[in-house]
């Protein structure tokens, strides 16, 4: 696997050799102070560039960065709708581990590059064209304080919607239900776990992507009771995972609550929650609920 050394090497010699190269900057976690680093992080490279329908034109020009595993060009692809504008992106895994993410960028997108991102580091500049650049921060990234209207609405959203994680499971509509206890009441809990997570750190620390790093915070307890909210592949194994998720968002919004004075639905959860007992015991051939 290349050094950090030998890929930062190449990444800056590539530019340094192409004048429609004016500039490299890196973001993510390799200049994030705060991010542990592994071999697993990218090199999040900006190249901003005088034209772009020269290196768009000629796809091979890409390969002096070495042999690849797999590229994606999301901006080429018609699944997923471009959202970058008159960016473009790169994202290259190499056969010997190595990943980078590289967009290109117009120079003419140089002040909202320079300021659109804390842990911008600018790693080369040819013309000393760009706007100064702050040290590297990921304070944008720490977890924010809610407002008693959002902290409401995590906790509506989150009871509102199992309900019809219950009616699934009833139904046997196994994807259906997994897919609300995925994406809507897990990021709901998610979101909570976090602010408690805020409370205890003063605000001053970021949970990461997808909350990866919420097990540096969470006490042994916390963690393993999130673990259980995960089921497995089976009708009752999904009906364990909402109670548990229920049970661990109930204790969390409490604490969250108490903390900044705000009103937890108590009626909602109590009636709730009574509901959803009363759909699991629910018989298949039920022709009422109550």
């Amino acid at each position: 696997m290349r050094t950090q050394s030998e890929m930062m090497d190449l990444i800056l010699n590539v530019a340094a050799k192409d004048e429609r190269i004016r500039a490299v900057g890196m973001n993510g976690s390799r200049t994030n102070p705060n991010a542990p680093a592994d071999p697993f992080q990218d090199y999040d490279i900006v190249y901003l560039v005088t034209e772009m329908d020269t290196f768009l034109q000629n796809p091979s020009w890409v390969e002096v960065f070495g042999d690849r595993i797999i590229m994606q060009t999301p901006e080429e692809m018609s699944m997923f709708p471009p959202t970058l504008g008159d960016r473009f992106s790169y994202l290259m895994l190499f056969t010997d581990g190595n990943r980078i993410d590289l967009m290109l960028v117009p120079m003419s997108e140089k002040e909202t590059y320079c300021r659109e991102d804390k842990l911008t580091v600018i790693l080369l500049d040819k013309d000393q064209a760009l706007p100064e650049v702050a040290v590297p921060t990921d304070v944008d990234y720490w977890v924010g304080r809610p407002s008693a209207a959002f902290f409401a609405d995590c906790c509506n959203e989150f009871w509102w919607v199992s309900t019809y994680v219950a009616k699934g499971l009833w139904r046997k509509e196994f994807l259906y239900a997994q897919d609300h206890l995925q994406k809507v009441m897990r990021p709901m809990l998610i979101q909570m776990l976090e602010w408690q997570v805020g409370i205890q750190t003063d605000f001053s620390v970021s949970t990461g992507k997808n909350g990866k790093y919420l097990q540096n915070y969470l006490t042994k307890q916390s963690w393993n009771e999130l673990l259980t909210t995960y089921p497995g592949g089976s009708y009752e194994d999904v009906w364990k995972a909402l109670f548990a998720t229920c049970r661990l968002f109930r204790s969390t919004a409490h604490f969250v609550a108490e903390h900044f004075g705000f009103d937890y639905p108590e009626e909602d959860d109590h009636q709730v929650t009574t509901y959803l007992k009363r759909v699991q015991s629910l018989p298949s051939d039920a022709t009422e609920i109550y």
